[in-house]
């Protein structure tokens, strides 16, 4: 009989200890040791990984052949985006997000997208009749659409093998057991046992497998962090359950560019994508507004329109409040504290609070100026031009950085009807040559106050 051994793992991070203890040791979660039973593990029997004719031989590098690799394309504008292209043979995607927003749609839509390939959705959580009621929304009526009940690896495996589909989906991998262990689905142990099974039977047979995950109250992928580890692709399904757009974003992705976002729209058949989101993200703007500002952010190599809203009033707590959804908190406090080093706005007795509407999520530098320019309008009530937009880097200094991709920016505002930029001086010769927006270049914040305000 095989030994067995009793450990406690975190069920947020994943981190184990040989003895129970109220606060995890390395993510200081309190209340997630779990009690997990091992033993040796008998490793299931899986297809040998030698697809390349090597096997566990060691090979020079020049006898590897080299080449780009063979994608399907699901024809979905906004997936194949931010997949890098299209889905890759053999590869491995984990797709989380909340509860609702859309993961087990947007897999089922996968047997609309690719009639012709054979599609194994394997269901752990819902019933065969739930899943077709959602696929026959969304249109999916392919007789190569497979549904298989199935949590227990040993089977999948066996099914796989049999069917030989092109792509699998796993919902969820948290449902996912191994019987030789004997530790509870969705348990540390299983998840990475359980995934790392059916990621060697990918490799070894050239199925594309998704792994739909749940999140933990943290919003973090639930299960151990080596999870994302393991798998080529991870992507990330964001929004408001309660509104009709979610953002597709990709945070790894080994055959691809993670700055790629697909925006989607929740309708009745599924999620469609829309083609222009910058349209879509300013399309409610009041222009008349003081405290709205306009900017373009890139994501990826897509240029995209976004307003930023800023509201600026007298503080009645001890602590003025700074709160901001879409943008970081701590680069919006540097910022605040250089308007009022600067420039001489007294923010220090007022709340600040910043919104990027459309959900949309701002992380690079370029945003700053804009942030600037919408919390300097609030404070002043004076709206900025209602047909202008602002973008550049802000340094602790005031002064105005450039920015990358000045040329796609410029272009993507002038579509959309603009008729001006502010923009950071550096590069701003070369930009209002080749632009047909009118350009105003800027040095530095003050410049800036004395442009707009």
């Amino acid at each position: 009989m095989a030994k067995t051994k009793s450990i406690f793992v975190c069920q947020d991070c994943g981190n184990d200890a040989p003895r129970w203890m109220g606060q995890c040791p390395s993510c200081g979660a309190w209340n997630t040791m779990v009690e997990e039973r091992q033993q040796a593990i008998n490793h299931v029997a899986r297809p040998q990984a030698a697809a390349d004719g090597f096997g566990t031989r060691a090979v020079a590098l020049a006898d590897v052949q080299s080449g780009t690799e063979t994608r399907l394309i699901t024809g979905n504008s906004e997936l194949d985006r931010v997949l890098g292209g299209g889905i890759v043979l053999g590869s491995a995607v984990l797709v989380s997000g909340d509860p609702g927003i859309g993961k087990s749609t947007l897999m089922t839509e996968l047997g609309a997208l690719l009639p012709e390939s054979k599609v194994l959705y394997v269901t752990g959580e819902e019933s065969p009749s739930q899943v077709k009621m959602r696929a026959e929304r969304m249109g999916v009526h392919s007789s190569n659409f497979l549904l298989l009940a199935e949590t227990e690896v040993e089977s999948i495996i066996r099914c796989v093998q049999d069917e030989r589909p092109a792509i699998m989906i796993v919902d969820s991998i948290q449902t996912i057991f191994r019987s030789d262990l004997q530790s509870a689905p969705g348990s540390v142990t299983q998840v990475r046992e359980s995934a790392a099974a059916l990621i060697q039977l990918a490799k070894s047979s050239g199925t594309s497998t998704f792994f739909v995950g749940h999140v933990t109250k943290s919003g973090s992928i639930a299960g151990p962090k080596v999870l994302e580890h393991m798998v080529d692709t991870v992507l990330y399904l964001e929004g408001d359950r309660h509104h009709v757009y979610r953002i597709l974003r990709a945070v790894k992705n080994r055959f691809g560019s993670t700055n790629e976002i697909g925006v989607f729209e929740m309708v009745s058949a599924g999620l469609t994508p829309v083609e222009n989101p910058s349209e879509l993200f300013i399309a409610d703007r009041n222009m008349l507004s003081p405290g709205s500002v306009v900017v373009c952010s890139m994501e990826g190599s897509r240029p995209m329109l976004a307003e930023i809203q800023a509201l600026v009033t007298p503080t009645s707590y001890a602590n003025p409040q700074r709160t901001s959804t879409g943008f970081d908190g701590k680069r919006l406090q540097m910022l605040l504290a250089v308007l009022e080093k600067r420039v001489g706005l007294g923010l220090s007795s007022c709340d600040v609070f910043v919104n990027v509407t459309g959900g949309l999520k701002l992380t690079e530098p370029a945003a700053d100026l804009a942030i600037a320019a919408a919390v300097a309008s609030s404070f002043r009530d004076i709206p900025v031009p209602n047909q202008a937009m602002i973008c550049g880097e802000v340094g602790l200094g005031g002064e105005i950085r450039a920015v990358s991709q000045l040329d796609a920016r410029l272009a993507e505002t002038s579509k959309l009807g603009f008729n001006e930029a502010y923009i950071p001086a550096r590069g701003h010769r070369d930009a209002a040559s080749s632009s047909k927006l009118k350009t105003i270049g800027l040095k530095d914040l003050g410049q800036m106050m004395d442009q707009l305000f």
